[in-house]
């Protein structure tokens, strides 16, 4: 239940967001970065072949810069894009291999499971070419990482125990949010003896900018702080922790980690009733009480993307993001082959059967005059 034999400072740089130019990843930026976060102490890097140009920037900025044993280096494998055979996904190894230049790689992850996407590592034996590349020394550690329900995750680290880690979306706001459930997906991997990953503990920088309430709260108890560190914090109180990654964006925020994360210590007890106030605050702010059961759409005619459509109001109601409340809606409705909520017919054949009574045709309304 520990570090799988690795000591990692509990703060890993996340190399999704990576500082932009006009024509691409800043690298100078990025080397800067990295120069401030190994002199402070981490050694956490992660990056994914799906993350247009993260590979080749790290390559440039620290594989070629510092000893290879100076850091630890993960990387993911994402079997369900773009992939026919199984020789299309175990490519992708050989490709990271070649952007990243780093002989090997510390932690490697098959990409987002859960849903839809598992099928592809399954029907490719993605888990058995894993443990043989683990063989060939080309991999160090092997695990994944998982976006859906405490239930698929368990029923996963059932059938591969072989797994020595799971990378997990994990932050206070998500913690008992139903369409995320954090905590029971934490749970489920500490039951099944699994290391944990954190990843998204600023929710993609929105808990950077919680809803005002919250930022009250937090002012009010430590004003020197940012909005931001309550997340990171949060995250890396948790017990059977490897690292919590934050994806920074540029030198500021790096060093705005840096000054809480260097020296971190567990929260205090008054620190943690902190959180707990935020927390009720967000659970209080009305929202649609959808659980994401999704007995609506197994009636809905029309392939409604209900509870996509009520996940993605509910991000604008909390963060006041439209942008994040359209990706959502692109992702949990659009990218699953679902329709909008403005050709609901209002049959309503989904209130029938809604656990939660909510309703779902006025509220899919609100969501097409709204979100569109």
């Amino acid at each position: 239940m520990g570090y799988l034999g690795e000591e990692i400072k509990k703060f890993g740089f996340g190399l999704m967001r990576l500082p932009q130019k006009e024509d691409g990843i800043d690298i100078e930026q990025t080397k800067t970065m990295v120069d401030l976060f190994l002199e402070a102490g981490f050694t956490y890097f992660d990056t994914a072949w799906a993350y247009a140009g993260s590979e080749d920037a790290i390559r440039q900025a620290l594989v070629e810069r510092y000893p290879r044993e100076s850091y630890q280096l993960a990387t993911k494998n994402a079997a369900w894009i773009n992939c026919k055979t199984r020789e299309d996904a175990t490519a992708q190894l050989e490709q990271s291999l070649k952007n990243t230049g780093a002989g090997y790689f510390d932690f490697y992850l098959l990409h987002n499971l859960g849903e839809g996407r598992t099928k592809f590592f399954d029907d490719f034996d993605m888990w058995s070419w894993v443990l043989e590349k683990k063989a060939e020394g080309l991999i160090k550690h092997v695990g994944f990482s998982f976006h859906s329900t405490p239930e698929e995750l368990d029923a996963l680290l059932t059938v591969h125990p072989e797994m020595e880690f799971v990378q997990l979306q994990i932050n206070y706001a998500d913690w008992e949010f139903p369409a995320i459930q954090s905590r029971a997906c934490y749970e489920v991997a500490r039951k099944h003896g699994k290391s944990v990953i954190i990843m998204e503990p600023v929710k993609g920088g929105m808990l950077a900018n919680p809803p005002e309430p919250v930022k009250k709260v937090f002012r009010e108890a430590e004003p020197e702080m940012s909005e931001a560190s309550w997340g990171i914090r949060f995250a890396a109180n948790l017990d059977g922790i490897i690292t919590v990654l934050s994806g920074m964006s540029n030198v500021e925020q790096m060093k705005d980690n840096l000054s809480y994360m260097k020296d971190f210590t567990k929260l205090t007890e008054k620190q943690q009733e902190t959180i707990a106030k935020a927390q009720e605050i967000m659970k209080n702010i009305p929202m649609v009480p959808c659980t994401t059961c999704n007995y609506c759409a197994k009636v809905c005619p029309q392939h409604i993307g209900i509870s996509g459509s009520f996940t993605a109001m509910n991000y604008l109601t909390l963060y006041n993001d439209m942008g994040a409340a359209k990706h959502q809606e692109g992702w949990l409705v659009g990218g699953h082959g679902l329709k909008k909520a403005a050709e609901c017919i209002k049959c309503g054949k989904c209130e029938e059967v809604c656990p939660q009574h909510i309703s779902i045709r006025e509220e899919l309304e609100k969501v097409a005059n709204t979100i569109g």
